[in-house]
This record gives structure tokens, sequence and C-alpha cells, in this order.
């Protein structure tokens, strides 16, 4: 099989935890050992996170008083898919991986009109009490949002139209490498209408840059890995129960928050509708379970 898998950056780094280098190597090495019998028996393609390491970036950048102006989230993303990127395809290595893995930097192309621009939502690095997350933004211009009991910079988030390196990803997966690419969603770029691309400064959704990925290069299934067990009806509540099976015609009926399990939602949903073929969410811990369909919540055209 063919198969996306779609990190999520709290399945990389745990809510609350430090930046430190050691402790994202730890949760990477992990996620390499829940990849690594996917990656001997199927095509993989990974896409990850880098939510709160593009928000330490960008800090760093803000606060460096030797810069005439911090640098563009487009390149703070590039760097992360450097480190990230790089961490998986060593630990995939160390953990038995016979294949080549190769980490590519990847450029996502977003249309400048996009409405997103206008309304910044996507949660960049770390969690903040309010009192500490009005005073970045009035120290630093930023936008921040309210996630869970706590505050975050938010940014725009345009929709990925295509990705620059499409033909050379295909070309990889067909020469049987496993191949990690779209970290971050991709660095997001626009044409200037002459065929030149420059960056913008936004982050892409990472999940819907993997639906995109993976009806481009014609998955078997699309799986979006995280921190969690599945989908949660009711979550939060005492009636909270794991949903299993879902049809797109099912999620018109429910509700999810967006800034977190919507996104994942909506990129199943796109993969699904557009190839028919299933896609799921649930436990990176629990990999190759969500994709046999005896853990997570699949998501299929014909669930009962």
């Amino acid at each position: 099989m063919r198969i996306v898998a779609a990190l999520g950056g709290n399945a990389l780094l745990r809510r609350g935890e430090k930046l430190d280098a050691a402790i994202q190597i730890g949760h990477i090495r992990a996620a390499a050992l829940a990849l690594a019998p996917l990656a001997m028996e199927h095509e993989l393609l990974i896409c990850h996170g880098n939510g709160p390491q593009v928000g330490m970036l960008s800090m760093e950048s803000e606060n460096d008083a030797s810069l005439t102006r911090p640098y563009p989230l487009d390149v703070l993303v590039a760097q992360t898919q450097g480190m990230i990127g790089y961490w998986l395809a060593q630990c995939l290595r160390n953990v038995g991986v016979a294949k080549p893995v190769l980490s590519l930097v990847t450029q996502t192309v977003v249309d400048p009109a996009d409405p997103a621009f206008a309304d910044p939502a996507k949660f960049v690095g770390p969690v903040y009490t309010l009192e500490q997350a009005k005073q970045l933004a009035d120290l630093h211009g930023w936008s921040i949002g309210a996630d869970g009991d706590k505050w975050r910079r938010v940014v725009p988030s345009p929709a990925p139209k295509r990705i620059v390196e499409q033909d050379s990803i295909t070309g990889l997966l067909h020469s049987q490498a496993v191949v990690i690419c779209g970290g971050g969603g991709g660095a997001p770029v626009a044409g200037d209408g002459s065929g030149q691309l420059h960056g913008v400064e936004a982050v892409v959704d990472k999940d819907l840059t993997s639906a995109l990925l993976a009806i481009a290069v014609g998955a078997d299934q699309l799986l979006v890995l995280t921190d969690v067990a599945a989908v949660i009806k009711d979550f939060g509540t005492r009636q909270a129960v794991p949903m299993r099976h879902l049809s797109p015609r099912d999620l018109d009926r429910l509700e999810f928050p967006a800034g977190s399990m919507g996104p994942k939602i909506a990129a199943c949903r796109r993969f699904t509708e557009a190839t028919g073929r299933p896609a799921a969410i649930g436990s990176l811990t629990e990999a190759a379970a969500v994709l046999a369909g005896t853990a997570g919540t699949t998501i299929s055209v014909d669930a009962a």
C-alpha cells in the first residue's frame, strides 16, 4: 500500500514541555518506532507538524537585536522542516528502516488573496497565560487566540493549492524511498504572475497539505496521527465515547474545534471524497493498528 502519515505537532512535543532538543528527539524516536513497521511493509510518505518549533524560532528572531527585521514565517517553516526532517530520517534509520529515507524541504503554493490572511487563526509557539500573551502581542505586534485555558500566537493559515516539488516527491515514492516532506504544511509561497515565487507570511495547515499530497501521489490511505486515540463524541464530558467509523455524511452532523480536531477531520474528508479511499485519525503510538482499522477512527464512504 501507499500510505501518507501526517504527524501532529502534539505527538512530537507534549503540551507545555520545554523545546529542548533532547526532549524532542526522545519523542521523534518513539514516532520512528511506531512508523517503522509501516515503512518496512508499505510505501510511506511522512508529513509533520511544526507549531511549537516555528514559534520558538520566531521568538528568537523577534528578540535578536542584531537583525534589521525578524525572519519571515516562510523561512522559519523551511528551517523547521530541516531540523525535524533530519531527526526523523536519522531515527528511522536507527530503528532499522533499511530503505532510503529522504527529507525534502517543500514549498506550498497559496493564494495571496486567501481570506485567511485577514483572519489569523493558526496556533504557533508555546502556550501562555492571558497576561503573558497580551504583553508579547503588544511587544511584537502579534495576534493571539485562546487555546483551551491558555493563549498562543495565531497567524494566517491559507489553503494549500499545490506542492512545487510534487513530481520529485512522487518519483521518490516510486523508487521505494521513505519520503519526509510538507513539514509544517510546507513553506508558503505565492507567484508574482511571471512565474517567480516568493515567500509569504503565513503557516499552512499540515493536515490539509497531507491530504493534498495523498491525493496527488495516489495514496491508498491517509493516516492523521496525533496524541488522541480516536475522534471522541461529546469530548470533555461524562458521555465521551470514541467513534470508530464515520462517513462524510456523518461528519455533516458533527462539530469539531477549529484549532485542533477540525483541520484533521477536514483533511480526511477531503481525501476520502476525492479518492473514495479511507482515511483514519488515531494515536501515533498505535499507527499500525490505526492503519488496520483496529484502533482510531476510520472515515470512509461506506462506513456503517
